[in-house]
């Protein structure tokens, strides 16, 4: 069974502006989401800016219980609030706890790299070291656990279907989607929650600060300090957030009336292998432009008929090698490459939450017919001068715009890459 899919709900905290009306003002505005941290400072960070969304335990205090909230560490807090969103933004009722009816054609794929690592450094450790495990409390397993994630969210929504965490790095939020497209594809769910969630915390964040990828040269200038494809970018800047996406089947999507924004025609996800290139930090070209292309192939779409690309695009070395793989995927030479932007410039690098946030973006660029700005990009690298007029340095009005791709190029050299179309009821 091969059937349509399509996205009919949006859920995003992220550090430039919570909720889709508000992130979709800043994506526009060119908002940046860099604020100086104090918690890396007193740690001792080379980095000292990141991008944390801010308000998330007043949004949680609104949204659920007093009990519920007991359960819940910033983790679930970040999956379930953008899940939330998404689940109403789609027109869908939030079940009542008291309601023993299960949604068994309903699932989740809510991804994270690196999960709870804030409650485990600073409750199971120091608790454990101090001989204290007895007041670790009920709950403890299931705020670290990978999986909690996800089952969290099916508590909340009654969810009967595949539940489960995905985890690859950088590619995360990205793979859920086109796994839960898979999944709705072959008639095993009607509608599955998929994004991804990360939390901000030193933790998590110190290994990347050690090994010198994140950006040290403008912790005086925090909202200059992310600069994809920029000749003076030096290093990413991390971020915390959550991005949650209501994929569906389009014959129940019709069936309930619901609104549509964007149609899901292929995906792709595949590893370099640590070869060509590749290694656990770095992606193997070869994969990256493998991988666009299986996309492409699923779709069934030329690719001439891409009309913008939401890069994965991070402010390392690795950009101008992700966009000549970009050129050479879709076939187009210097100045023949759509727009393509990184949201990173705005939000910082998520990690396992990047690709289900910057998805939200894509979608609402494709939706109303826009492309954003990248930041701090004025300086094109060298090796990207070529292709210099099709980064965005200021809004750019596409309402012409029907196909844009996305993709997540992670660590351990694993990508995925998505084809959106935007929603056109003639074609249904």
């Amino acid at each position: 069974m091969t059937r349509r899919v399509v996205i009919t709900g949006l859920g995003v905290l992220a550090p430039n502006g919570n909720g889709i009306e508000q992130f979709e003002l800043a994506l526009r505005k060119g908002k940046s989401g860099f604020r100086h941290n104090e918690a890396m400072a007193a740690h001792g960070f080379g980095c000292t800016v990141a991008g944390v969304p801010e308000g998330v335990e007043e949004l949680a205090e609104a949204a659920f219980d007093e009990e519920l909230l007991l359960a819940m560490n910033p983790i679930h807090q970040y999956a379930s609030l953008a899940s939330l969103e998404a689940w109403q933004d789609a027109g869908l009722e939030r079940p009542d706890p008291a309601d023993e009816t299960v949604h068994w054609d309903t699932g989740a794929i809510m991804g994270t790299g690196i999960g709870g690592m804030d409650t485990i450094g600073e409750k199971v450790v120091p608790m454990v070291n101090a001989n204290k495990v007895r007041r670790l409390g009920s709950t403890v397993v299931e705020q670290v656990m990978a999986s909690g994630v996800s089952a969290r969210l099916s508590g909340i929504f009654a969810l009967g279907n595949q539940v489960t965490t995905n985890s690859s790095a950088c590619a995360t939020g990205v793979e859920a989607i086109v796994d839960g497209t898979a999944r709705i594809r072959a008639g095993k769910a009607e509608r599955m929650i998929c994004g991804g969630a990360e939390v901000p915390t030193v933790y998590s964040w110190s290994g990347f600060d050690s090994m010198r990828v994140l950006c040290r040269k403008f912790n005086d200038e925090p909202e200059k300090a992310s600069r994809p494809m920029s000749a003076s970018a030096a290093g990413f800047v991390p971020g915390a957030g959550s991005g949650a996406l209501i994929v569906e089947s389009l014959d129940s999507a019709q069936a309930r009336g619901a609104r549509i924004y964007a149609e899901i025609l292929g995906g792709g996800i595949n590893c370099g292998g640590h070869r060509g290139g590749g290694s656990m930090t770095s992606p193997n070209p070869e994969a990256v432009r493998r991988c666009i292309g299986l996309a492409l192939d699923e779709s069934g779409i030329d690719p001439g008929e891409v009309q913008a690309i939401s890069g994965h695009l991070t402010a390392t070395g690795a950009d101008p090698r992700e966009v000549g793989s970009w050129a050479a995927a879709l076939g187009r030479g210097p100045g023949e490459l759509p727009p393509i932007t990184s949201t990173k410039s705005m939000i910082g690098h998520t990690l396992g939450a990047a690709g289900a946030v910057e998805t939200v973006a894509a979608v609402l660029m494709l939706d109303r017919g826009f492309v954003h700005a990248s930041l701090n990009c004025e300086d094109v690298h060298p090796d990207i001068e070529a292709h210099a007029a099709s980064i965005p340095q200021e809004l750019r009005e596409m309402p012409e715009l029907r196909v844009l791709m996305k993709a997540g190029f992670g660590f351990g050299d694993v990508n995925a890459s998505l084809v959106l179309r935007k929603w056109d009821a003639t074609s249904a």
